[in-house]
């Protein structure tokens, strides 16, 4: 007779699924979409540039040429206040078509969902371009 009166009060108890533990912030932002801060590219020129940055609103970034692998660093806090800087002063503009002849080196900004190439730098653009160049040069590197 017991059995009759404890299964149908202990069944619901065994079936409960078991608690899922919280996940870590560190979980959640590796799984999370990251946000784009910055995006570059310099293309053409003699050798062929393909050179790729990307740089995410966490201080990191990813980084990619023509060849090799791609590189997933973080940013120092001084390089990335620096470049959050030169963003301010950024003025994209319009893009410029295609000059006539061969062998120039393309530049494309990509910053608050605006797109714009360039084969010559204005100004706002020179700190930008230079100071991802750097970047480039310093943490990309083949294994």
């Amino acid at each position: 007779m017991w059995r009759i009166v404890l299964v149908p009060v202990l069944l619901p108890a065994l079936t409960v699924p078991a608690a899922v533990p919280p996940v870590s912030a560190a979980a959640q932002a590796a799984v999370a979409p990251k946000k784009v801060l910055v995006e570059y590219w310099k293309q053409g020129g003699f050798a062929g540039l393909n050179d790729h940055v990307i740089v995410y609103g966490n201080g990191c970034v990813r980084l990619s040429r023509r060849t090799g692998p791609t590189v997933d660093k973080c940013l120092t806090g001084k390089e990335e206040r620096k470049l959050r800087t030169y963003l301010k002063s950024l003025k994209l503009g319009r893009s410029e078509g295609n000059p006539p002849g061969a062998d120039f080196l393309k530049y494309t900004l990509v910053y608050k969902k605006h797109s714009v190439s360039r084969y010559t730098l204005p100004p706002s653009w020179q700190p930008v371009v230079q100071h991802l160049d750097k970047i480039m040069v310093k943490y990309w590197a083949p294994d």
